[in-house]
């Protein structure tokens, strides 16, 4: 067999997904499988040096959103430059197909909308080549990258394709509209597709205010559906939803989806400032329906769900004011030219958000913090913008206007909105640790220009496992959650753990060294678009199907990811 070994990864801490203590060993790999573990006498066609690191599998993201981004990327960043492997797409019931030509725009609007993607940047860089959604699927699977995708059915994009405006509008389905959904459904799911997805919270929008075509679908469309679903024996139910009042009736409904489609249902679990209980609540009602045999998980983050605030970015807390409209065309140089004026900083200190809302949002001065670099995502209270101003005696406005203007008008503040209700993540550690949550919501090529949460996986290691004062967890468990656990609930059981047989998807990982840098502004998007940008040193390589897709940081230029259909055996 060693005459066969294509990559030996050599005297490496192999924690191996499965929870199991870390333990020292070679790894053989012939071409994307891993076929031995122990001392390999043998060398490979290629050779790690992994002596003082940690071997894992590699990561498992089941929430993202790069529906666009395998259209014109190969690589799948920042979640390829931060160790995952494997990454689904459709979330939260927004996509691109299927889509007739002249719904288009109507799906460019609310990606633009609810995952902040910006119009020019989708019109320009999908190339449309698709109408049903098996032709979509066709289209990545032409495609290579440096990381495996697999995607969901999304369900504003059935609402429009079947109904059209009247979709859009929210209007109730008929019989005829619902059975055209259902079949749409379980046809993309026969196609290839792990899900189906949809969105039941206010907080998904067009950029003029219209909610998701999906927030109040009668539940007898999503039963339609469900059934639809559940008649394929494959794939599970994402959902989103603000559960709100109607709590225990939304998750009743849940529950009824699930019963009726015999599949298994995601959903998003967060502490919400205005209802810092509700999350316990929720995870209350998960166990119950486990427990009587009803499979539904919570999906949570390893860190607060928040945005980013800075003059390079779409946010910063004087946006909104009248002033802020004599420089938001400029280019990047010139805007920061005008800012430094005396006159025009005292004007936009001046001024009101004309938006209440975006007072609370961008201007609450206790929960707005330097970010840093490396980044803190638990800050404590005295690193906020308002107390170091207090110690200063200086407006608050003021001293986040100057932080930003740092860095040649690059430095970036950060504003949590959630899972941080009390000031610090303990929230999130109870989230981790119940037994029925997932690790997810990195939200991968959406919200490009507020936030960067697609390296949260690494933050589970960093934060959780290594550098939190208290209440770590072990990084056998940590690795587990963010590799076994995704890729079992996504039924793909031929990754996820390192074991003779599996596929070969790997990182080899400097664990002391390991550290996220601070998010930084890159034009690289279709039609000069920006995103936020975030690497992470400590990362020696990455591997994918058994080829090395990234030595310390930087891309080999492999690309052996593929479009995954299906749940492999």
């Amino acid at each position: 067999m060693a005459d066969d070994l294509t990559l030996v990864i050599r005297g490496g801490l192999v924690v191996d997904g499965t929870g199991a203590a870390p333990r020292e060993a070679d790894i053989g790999l012939a071409g994307d499988r891993i076929v031995a573990i122990g001392r390999i006498a043998g060398r490979g066609a290629e050779e790690i040096d992994a002596r003082g690191k940690i071997v894992t599998p590699g990561f498992v993201d089941p929430h993202t959103h790069y529906d666009a981004q395998v259209m014109w990327a190969n690589h799948i960043t920042p979640s390829s430059c931060n160790g995952v492997t494997t990454a689904l797409i459709g979330n939260c019931g927004v996509g691109f197909a299927p889509c007739k030509p002249d719904q288009r725009d109507m799906l460019v609007e609310l990606m633009e909308g609810v995952e902040d993607i910006p119009e020019p940047v989708l019109t320009q860089g999908l190339p449309w080549n698709w109408e049903s959604f098996p032709d979509y699927l066709d289209r990545i699977a032409e495609r290579r990258f440096d990381i495996d995708v697999a995607a969901q059915v999304p369900h504003a994009a059935l609402r429009v394709f079947v109904m059209g405006e009247r979709g859009v509008a929210r209007e109730p389905a008929t019989e005829v509209d619902r059975q055209a959904m259902a079949r749409l459904a379980a046809e993309g799911i026969r196609a290839g597709a792990l899900g189906f997805s949809t969105s039941r919270t206010l907080n998904h929008k067009t950029l003029d205010g219209r909610p998701t075509p999906t927030l109040n679908a009668a539940e007898e469309e999503l039963t339609t559906i469900a059934k639809a679903v559940g008649e394929t024996g494959s794939g599970w139910l994402q959902v989103i939803s603000d559960f709100d009042e109607a709590i225990e009736a939304e998750f009743a409904m849940f529950r009824r989806l699930v019963e009726i489609s015999g599949r298994p249902m995601t959903t998003t679990v967060l502490e919400r400032d205005s209802k810092p209980q509700e999350w316990r609540r929720l995870l209350d009602l998960i166990g119950q329906a486990n427990a009587d045999g009803i499979p539904i998980t919570g999906m949570v983050l390893t860190r607060p769900t928040g945005i980013m605030l800075g003059f390079e970015i779409s946010q910063n807390p004087f946006v909104d004011v009248p002033g802020w409209d004599t420089i938001a065309d400029l280019p990047f140089d010139a805007k920061i030219a005008a800012l430094r004026d005396p006159g025009l900083k005292a004007r936009l200190l001046s001024e009101t958000p004309r938006d209440p809302a975006l007072v609370k949002r961008l201007r609450r001065w206790d929960r707005i913090f330097p970010l840093g670099d490396p980044p803190d995502y638990e800050p404590a209270p005295e690193r906020s913008i308002a107390a170091e101003a207090a110690r200063l005696g200086v407006d608050p406005a003021a001293l986040a206007y100057d932080r930003m203007l740092e860095n040649d008008g690059r430095t970036i503040l950060y504003r949590p909105l959630s899972n941080y209700a009390d000031g610090t993540l303990e929230t999130v550690r109870e989230m981790m640790a119940h037994p029925n949550t997932l690790i997810g919501l990195g939200d991968g090529g959406a919200h490009v220009s507020i936030l960067c949460d697609a390296t949260a996986m690494t933050y589970g290691l960093t934060h959780w496992t290594r550098d939190r004062a208290q209440g770590r967890f072990p990084i056998e468990w940590m690795v587990r959650r963010l590799t076994h656990d995704n890729a079992k609930a996504l039924g793909l059981t031929d990754r996820g753990v390192i074991a003779a047989g599996r596929k070969a998807d790997i990182n080899v990982i400097d664990y002391d060294r390991l550290n996220l840098r601070a998010p930084k502004v890159i034009y690289d998007l279709p039609a000069g678009g920006r995103r936020l940008m975030q690497v992470s040193d400590g990362f020696t390589a990455t591997i994918l199907s058994g080829e090395i897709v990234s030595r310390d940081g930087q891309a080999t230029g492999r690309l052996p990811g593929r479009l995954l259909r299906g749940a492999p055996s």
